[in-house]
């Protein structure tokens, strides 16, 4: 797999993904192996020039082993991105040893030469709904066009997100599988933010953009009537300066970054996690609070609601008399939110990761290369 995500220090959908995936690898093979883009430490990062010059090299570039788990070729990741906005095609690595499977945990213009090539793709987000994502939807049709071209396989995290990728990208159904994501359902110790109290906050989590529906939720709080704080806790995305003085207006608790451990008590000990999106491959946070006990109330629609699996407060997202009216429900009604929490624990044990890793297996069974 690429390690490109393995040390992010700021936790994203993307870097959950691929911790799982590490993890799910590790009990499939004995001899795991990660591509990493590491510069050698003596040596200084690539200037933009530097990096132009090597993408327009022709050929392939080859990586070299440099312990028994890790693969290097520097930089490579990059260098991808500007190979293909040079000549629209993937960059090819060589791999010294027999071929194997490479599984990419996001589309990225690079392909492993005489390997099987699986790659993660999503949702169809940037595609669907470009309104809604930074990501330019023209380059990322084709990208995705070249990926298919050459890919033994794509591997997707919802049968929502596998539905609207066959659809836009006009592929066969086998050729996407829904293998799902990994949910640690582990609490955190770790102590919570100053000024929260354990059950006494509703928790948006996210990063701050419009896909997120966060004016929405801030219209639907207000008519709710609730009194309980609400936090949103997130780093600042694409268009989040556009909702900062609505922020301020409802008197919301924003926290722009928690480590993961802070977040996942922030979750954990949160009256309900708020998450009606407006479009969503998987939806992490849905399924995090589930496995924590914490009721969810979220999107009625694509993803959120498979992923939900009847287990939490389903709601029309265009609809801020429908999120408010769940707000409300969730804050006042205690029955309501006990059985909601047991319903979201029994739903998110889907989300293991023996069941991530068997559908891993038995997608690798079927693209295999000869021996």
């Amino acid at each position: 797999m690429d390690g490109r995500m393995l040390d992010a220090g700021q936790g994203t959908g993307v870097t959950s993904y691929a911790r799982g995936l590490a993890r799910a690898l590790s009990m499939l093979t004995p001899t795991p192996l990660t591509l990493s883009d590491r510069t050698p430490p003596h040596r200084r990062p690539p200037s933009r020039l530097v990096r132009w010059t090597r993408a327009m090299m022709p050929g392939a570039r080859t990586a070299r082993r440099i312990d028994p788990a890790t693969i290097v070729a520097p930089d490579i990741f990059r260098l991808a991105q500007v190979h293909f906005d040079i000549y629209g095609r993937l960059l090819t690595v060589r791999i010294p040893g027999p071929p194997g499977i490479m599984h990419w945990t996001y589309p990225v213009p690079l392909r492993i030469a005489e390997w099987q090539n699986v790659y993660t793709v999503h949702d169809a987000i940037p595609l669907l709904h470009p309104a809604l994502s930074p990501i330019d939807p023209q380059r990322h049709r084709r990208l995705l066009g070249r990926i298919t071209e050459t890919a033994a396989a794509l591997a997707t995290v919802s049968e929502a997100a596998c539905a609207d990728i066959v659809s836009t990208l006009g592929c066969p159904p086998s050729f996407v599988t829904d293998c799902g994501q990994v949910v640690d359902p582990a609490p955190s110790a770790a102590p919570l933010p100053a000024g929260l109290e354990p059950g006494r906050y509703l928790l948006v989590c996210g990063s701050v953009e419009p896909r997120k529906n966060i004016g929405a939720i801030l219209t639907a709080y207000r008519v709710s009537g609730v009194t309980l704080p609400l936090v949103i806790a997130g780093p600042d995305g694409w268009h989040a300066a556009d909702l900062g003085e609505a922020m301020a207006a409802r008197g919301v608790i924003r926290l722009p970054y928690l480590a993961e451990p802070v977040l996942r008590a922030a979750i954990g000990q949160a009256r309900a996690l708020l998450m009606p999106s407006l479009a969503e491959g998987f939806g992490l946070p849905v399924a995090e609070a589930m496995a924590l006990g914490t009721p969810v109330v979220t999107s009625r629609n694509g993803a959120l609601a498979e992923i939900a699996g009847g287990a939490a407060l389903l709601v029309d997202p265009a609809s801020t008399a429908d999120i408010g009216k769940a707000i409300r429900k969730i804050a006042d009604d205690d029955a309501l939110h006990r059985a909601c929490a047991a319903a979201g624990r029994r739903n998110a044990a889907r989300f293991s990761l023996e069941a991530f890793a068997g559908r891993l297996a038995a997608l690798y069974r079927q693209i295999a290369p000869p021996c």
